[in-house]
């Protein structure tokens, strides 16, 4: 009886171990392919479907709605990170290359066009005339798409910024992650 007890015994530690192998394995083929991963080059599909949705409602509702800015590149997201540091101008972003949601795709920035062509970044303009902010009818729209607006953070309200993280921190898409990933 002692002898089976000891084979089960060794039978188990060596099941474990094949168990554990196999998903050790596993987890260090997938952390290199994150680490592989191409950089995104442009708006995640999704991100892209919801900007253009964005923009058509925002017409259904009197607003001219243009967007300033998707998908940026490591160079310029380093670029106007050192605006208002070592490069003339006001500081415009706190996130150097690599550490905004635009970096990833995930991220667009809008303002106003009025009827002359001009742009405008005011928060309380009502060109629609309905009583209410063009820029917060505009930031609800984006909201009920599934964007997290800049202008609810706490720390630093960034009112023509949108995004949608997928539940993924900038860490988690430096090492790789990516939307595909959570969306399953």
């Amino acid at each position: 009886m002692k002898k089976l007890k000891t084979a089960f015994s060794i039978l188990f530690l060596l099941t474990i171990g094949v168990f554990l192998f196999i998903w050790i394995e596993t987890e260090l083929a997938f952390r290199e392919e994150l680490e592989n991963r191409p950089a995104p080059s442009g708006l995640y599909p999704i991100v892209e479907e919801n900007r253009d949705f964005l923009v058509a409602k925002a017409a259904e509702l009197g607003i001219d709605l243009i967007i300033t800015d998707g998908y940026r590149s490591p160079e310029e997201q380093q670029g106007l990170h050192n605006q208002g540091r070592n490069m003339p101008g006001a500081i415009v972003t706190y996130a150097a290359a690599g550490e905004s949601y635009h970096n990833y795709g995930l991220a667009i920035d809008y303002a106003l066009r009025l009827d002359d062509g001009s742009v405008v970044w005011d928060i309380e303009r009502d060109d629609n005339g309905n009583g209410k902010s063009d820029w917060f009818e505009v930031a609800a729209i984006g909201k009920s798409l599934g964007f997290d607006w800049g202008g609810d953070w706490q720390r630093f309200k960034d009112y023509p910024h949108l995004e949608m993280t997928f539940g993924l921190s900038i860490r988690d898409l430096q090492q790789g992650w990516r939307p595909e990933d959570k969306i399953k």
